[in-house]
């Protein structure tokens, strides 16, 4: 198995429109999310997919939409196999303290927030204060990488991945993909508006990749003992949720670090804050504008979502909260601006699905990773 070694270190809720004679704005407050119906990814509207036999994956060097079964077993590579070389990780934990990007935010409980009279899609909140944290960063190095090389990499967003993990020891060992590094990093804790995992991920800005780049990669090659490539085709961003919207935002505003994403569920929606007019409507603004309207970028993109994946009709009524929608129209820009993408609409499954990932997670990777010529020497 993965051997670990411990290394302690110091170092949207969004909201439709209130009446236009409404005197007193809408407060958000935290309630249980609403069942979301299931989606039918024959709707019309939604992009032209193929369906795919239950229980299997979309072929890895293939474009375009595919939908998945109801079924979803763990693929074979996501199991720890004997006989297959095992990688170390490395764990180490980072403070806001010694931070000069992300220095720390909360917000307090109750009410996330009130609708801006003024323009419905924006929510206010007052309660966002600074406030201290610790978060994990776990480093993966597979059992082939040569010190002294520099070697491809992945970063994924909200923690420790250890199925990750246990697929590239699989798929590294199969020449599937690069021998590559995994780096899993933990969020600074809360969710969505005016907290410090809802202003790492669902900023529309570099920051959160130049926090990357700047403070933790350089933290990875000291305590992992390993070189990390420059070359942006040797380096990939995954993550689900807010996590996968911060995967594209990394590689968006910083094509050259970043030329590959994977996410699942991905926050394609309006739940940015704090609010910025140059993208009012946060994450939505990629497939409302930035892409369709923009030259397309170098990136090679692979997306999932599922038929009960989140619909949050909340007190904005802004109709930008329907996550199926969101991705369905993602891969409906990305297939007019001739991206190479993979989109998969997955039945019986909801938010970012476990059982999903577990059944798509070494298809995804080899897609993510096609193309790539990179040579890191192996043992």
């Amino acid at each position: 198995m993965v051997r670990v070694l411990n290394i302690i270190l110091s170092i949207g809720l969004t909201v439709g429109v209130p009446s236009a004679m409404a005197q007193v704005p809408a407060v958000a407050t935290p309630s249980a999310r609403p069942v979301p119906p299931t989606r039918d990814p024959h709707t019309a509207g939604y992009v032209t997919a193929k369906d795919l036999p239950d229980g299997a994956n979309a072929p890895a060097n293939v474009d375009g939409n595919f939908i998945l079964g109801i079924t979803h077993s763990p693929a074979a590579e996501m199991s720890v196999r004997e006989g297959v070389p095992h990688g170390t990780v490395y764990e180490f934990t980072m403070s806001s303290a010694d931070s000069k990007i992300f220095t720390g935010i909360a917000r307090d409980p109750g009410p996330l927030g009130r609708v801006d009279l003024a323009d419905p899609a924006k929510l206010v909140v007052t309660t966002s204060h600074p406030a201290a944290y610790v978060r994990k960063v776990a480093v993966y190095v597979p059992k082939q990488y040569v010190a002294g090389t520099a070697a491809p990499f992945i970063v994924g967003t909200d923690g420790i991945d250890r199925g990750l993990f246990t697929a590239l020891d699989n798929l590294i060992a199969e020449h599937r993909v690069p021998v590559m590094v995994a780096i899993s990093i933990g969020n600074g804790s809360g969710d969505a508006q005016g907290s410090e995992r809802g202003l790492e991920y669902d900023t529309m800005s570099g920051r959160y990749a130049e926090f990357v780049e700047t403070e933790v990669l350089p933290m990875v090659e000291a305590q992992a003992h390993v070189k990390l490539t420059k070359d942006p085709e040797g380096r990939a961003t995954m993550g689900g949720s807010s996590g996968g919207s911060c995967a594209l935002i990394m590689a968006w505003y910083h094509p050259e670090l970043y030329h590959r994403v994977l996410t699942y569920s991905g926050t394609y929606v309006n739940q940015q804050w704090p609010y910025n007019s140059a993208t009012p409507h946060g994450a939505w603004e990629f497939h409302e504008h930035l892409i369709p309207d923009g030259p397309a970028k170098p990136l090679r993109i692979w997306m999932e979502v599922g038929d009960r994946d989140l619909l949050n009709p909340n007190v904005m009524r802004d109709n930008m909260h329907d996550w199926v929608v969101a991705n369905e129209e993602m891969a409906k820009v990305l297939a007019a601006k001739g991206y190479h993408y993979q989109f998969v609409f997955a039945r019986n499954a909801g938010h970012t699905d476990h059982a999903v990932k577990e059944q798509t997670l070494p298809e995804a990777m080899e897609y993510v990773w096609q193309g790539y010529r990179g040579d890191v020497a192996a043992k």
